[in-house]
This record gives structure tokens, C-alpha cells and sequence, in this order.
């Protein structure tokens, strides 16, 4: 089963990326996550694991299995029957923006069961979260160097930490 939304954003790509890179964040700004608790750190880096609570389905642990640096991830979730990997790429627009594309990908012997249960809430949730995802990222401040700024005014870089001068 696949399922895919995808949203455009006047949000530049550095801002995006800022809020998706911050999956501790999510809960704050989509109502189809409850908490993102890192197990391995809150760095979304490959191995990395984090326990996902979403209304009305059972607490998963998602691995990040692929980081595209400021463009994309991937994590991966195995229950009996299912492989589930949900995929989050940013593509830069030629005329400013971001194109964000967000999806899960079902196989194995009890995906599409699965699917037709709880299919019409995972396109709910992507939604959600797509819509999310822009709002939160258009919200993210940017400097006069055209970079996000944290809450003291301070440049900074992917992980959400300051960076130049600023970060020393």
C-alpha cells in the first residue's frame, strides 16, 4: 500500500528542513502525533530510533534508515506481517519555495489488510502532517543572511543549533 501527500510552501528549503530535521518538535505543530520520545538522541541521524504515540494507533518505533542532509529522510517501522517505511522529501522550487512530499510505503503479507483499516487515517494524517509541516516552517524566522534564526535572534543551521560566532 502507498500513500502520498505532497504541499507546496513559500517556506524556503533551509526552513523546512529546520522543522522536519526537529521530529521531537512534531507533536507541536500536527495534531496525528502525541509525542516523539528519541530513544538513540534526538539527532535524526541513520539508526537512530524514536517512539512515535499517535491517536489511535499502537506506539511504534520508528529507525531511520536514510538522511539526505537538508533535503530528506526515511524511517522504517516492522510489525508482524508489515514493513512500513514513511519517506519526507524537500525539493527546492525555481521560483522560490519548497515542494514538500511526504508518504508511507506498505509491504508484506498483511499490508493490505492493514491498509484497508487504517488506510483513510493514514491519508488523514499525512495531510495533516503535510499541512503542518508548512504552516511550521513558514513560521520559522529568517535572518538578514536569509538563514532560519533561533529564539535569541542567532543564525542557525540544520539541527536547530546556532551556528558561526553566534553558536561558539
Amino acid at each position: 500500500m502507498n500513500y502520498e501527500e505532497t504541499i507546496v510552501t513559500r517556506a524556503g528549503l533551509t526552513q523546512a528542513w529546520t522543522v522536519l530535521a526537529a521530529v521531537q518538535t512534531y507533536p507541536q505543530w500536527t495534531t496525528s502525533m502525541q509525542s516523539v520520545e528519541p530513544l538513540d538522541g534526538p539527532e535524526l541521524r541513520v539508526g537512530h530510533r524514536f517512539r512515535i504515540r499517535q491517536p489511535g494507533l499502537p506506539v511504534t518505533v520508528w529507525r531511520v534508515n536514510a538522511v539526505s542532509e537538508g533535503r530528506s529522510f526515511e524511517w522504517e517501522a516492522r510489525s508482524p506481517g508489515v514493513h512500513t517505511v514513511a519517506y519526507h522529501e524537500l525539493t527546492p522550487l525555481p521560483t522560490g519555495g519548497t515542494r514538500i512530499t511526504i508518504g508511507v510505503r506498505q509491504r508484506g503479507p498483511l499490508a493490505r489488510p492493514i491498509g484497508l483499516i487504517t488506510g483513510a487515517k493514514t491519508r488523514r494524517y499525512l495531510a495533516l502532517e503535510a499541512a503542518g509541516l508548512k504552516a511550521a516552517a513558514e513560521a520559522v524566522p529568517v535572518s538578514d543572511a536569509g538563514q532560519p534564526v533561533g529564539d535569541a535572534g542567532q543564525p542557525v543551521g540544520d539541527a536547530g543549533q546556532p551556528v558561526g560566532d553566534a553558536g561558539r
